[in-house]
């Protein structure tokens, strides 16, 4: 459903979430380590996330990547995966056809209409804080 760099955006952004409760940044190396991700293609997907101020980067000896507690709670995942895979995950055709719309859809089109108003809802209403609290008391995982 998302493309594997926002799979690793969602990861990193919660794993960044969960380090910035605990008052620490965390470098890229860290950051790829901790998603199972390679660190060159960990470092775009932050490059995206910072530019599109989901995370904070911060540089020199001391940097590294955070996010404020207070925007924790702001954040929400839509934004994560506008930041890296745009909207077509709310438009593109379920079966991946050029065209397919209300007028000429595809075979999948009306049942995706309700699983995309439902994916819209939870990606809408799920915080970063959210996530990383599960992670904070061990409820939820990023790695096996």
């Amino acid at each position: 459903m998302f493309s594997k760099a926002c799979e690793y955006g969602i990861r990193a952004a919660v794993y960044i979430a969960l380090q910035s409760l605990e008052g620490r940044r965390v470098s890229v190396n860290e950051i790829a380590e901790e998603i199972d991700s390679p660190i060159a293609f960990t470092a775009k997907i932050l490059q995206q996330l910072s530019r599109n101020n989901v995370i904070h980067s911060v540089k020199g000896p001391t940097g590294g990547f955070e996010i404020e507690r207070t925007d924790m709670e702001a954040v929400k995942l839509n934004m994560v995966v506008k930041a890296i895979d745009g909207d077509q995950i709310y438009v593109g055709c379920g079966l991946g056809l050029k065209e397919c719309d209300a007028g000429k859809p595809c075979p999948l089109h009306d049942k995706f209409v309700d699983i995309r108003t439902d994916l819209r809802h939870m990606l809408e209403s799920t915080s970063l804080y959210e996530l990383a609290t599960g992670l904070e008391v061990g409820l939820t995982y990023l790695k096996r």
